[in-house]
């Protein structure tokens, strides 16, 4: 049996050796904002100038509506036909909000030049390119099915499909800050990835 030590109390504490911590904080990246307007005015009006096909693509794409001309000049929608109003101003708001993903994604890969500058630019100009986008959808609809001779009573046309309402030219600016707001939350880095120091 081995006897126990008795403790002195009166022992120095043992010391441990100081530990030296070393604690970096990297400097807060900064908004950059005049290094960006340029190529934001850039990104803005490449954008803007989407909207002419896109314009185009709808007027292809937005179903007519059949109309029979009445004993008083007035033109009757054939039964169902009165929806394709609403059809016209759905397809649009689908292209738009297509358009406006695909824009905040491509936006987004331009990595130097990532901040709100260049969203806000891209949000512009994706108004911009829904609002060209609906005048030359229009436009070009109301080319393609031109009458090319006075209608008689009782004929059945098709009348070129319009867009009555403004809200459509929404779908394009919001599906690009949605894209690029969801892409930029999922970064996680202060900086954005943009690594111009």
């Amino acid at each position: 049996m081995v006897a126990e030590q008795p403790v002195d109390e009166r022992a120095a504490p043992v010391r441990v050796p100081p530990v030296f911590v070393y604690r970096y904080l990297p400097p807060r990246p900064r908004v950059v904002v005049k290094r960006d307007l340029l190529p934001g005015f850039a990104v803005l009006s490449t954008i803007a100038l989407l909207g002419l096909p896109v314009g185009w693509l709808w007027a292809r794409l937005a179903p007519p509506q059949n109309v029979v001309v009445a004993q008083d000049g007035a033109l009757v929608p054939v039964t169902g036909e009165s929806y394709h109003r609403l059809d016209g101003l759905m397809v649009f708001v689908l292209i738009g909000l297509g358009a406006g993903l695909l824009t905040g994604i491509a936006v987004w890969l331009l990595r130097e030049r990532r901040g709100p500058v260049v969203m806000l630019a891209a949000t512009g100009g994706g108004a911009l390119a829904a609002y060209l986008g609906q005048r030359t959808g229009i436009g070009s609809a109301a080319g393609r099915y031109a009458l090319e001779a006075a209608p008689e009573v009782g004929d059945m046309i098709a009348l070129a499909p319009v867009l009555e309402t403004w809200w459509g030219v929404l779908a394009w600016p919001l599906g690009t800050a949605l894209a690029y707001g969801c892409l930029a939350a999922w970064n996680g880095l202060d900086d954005l990835g943009r690594r111009l120091g």
